[in-house]
């Protein structure tokens, strides 16, 4: 695997996790018939908080980034995206990994929604993550925190 590492984001990454956004969801949105150049970024750009997001670099540049946004009662994963160059080396896994055992020393319980038919739910699901509702454009999905040994 490659060498990556996460770092808080700043308010001038918002165009970089945009334009990612628009890329990676593309497929998705074309296939159930709600792409939209303009609104698959500026949604992005609306609700982007840097507090709560963290970029994602591989061999030091920028390849992707996560938010964890607190909710009453759980913790919500977001805007979770790699470059499409390194999608499938195991990067999504790893940061995952990190990011659930933070909830898992925490004791929080994380939600997060896919669109219908995405290949990341597959990710989720191997990780713990379990199907709470469903519509015709979104998987929601829930996963309580593991308890540590003793």
């Amino acid at each position: 695997m490659d060498e990556w590492g996460l770092r808080p984001a700043g308010p001038a990454d918002v165009d970089d996790v945009a334009e990612l956004r628009a890329v990676v969801l593309r497929g998705d949105l074309e296939r159930l018939g709600r792409f939209d150049e303009s609104r698959v970024r500026g949604r992005l750009r609306d609700g982007f908080v840097p507090a709560h997001t963290r970029v994602i670099e591989v061999g030091g540049v920028f390849a992707g980034c996560v938010a964890v946004r607190p909710g009453a009662d759980a913790h919500w994963l977001e805007h979770f995206y790699l470059a499409p160059h390194v999608q499938g080396r195991g990067i999504g896994s790893a940061v995952l990994g990190r990011l659930l055992g933070e909830a898992d020393r925490g004791s929080v319980r994380l939600r997060l929604n896919v669109l219908q038919g995405s290949a990341a739910r597959r990710l989720y699901e191997r990780h713990g993550f379990v199907v709470e509702r469903e519509d015709p454009v979104d998987v929601f999905l829930v996963r309580e925190p593991v308890a540590g040994p003793g």
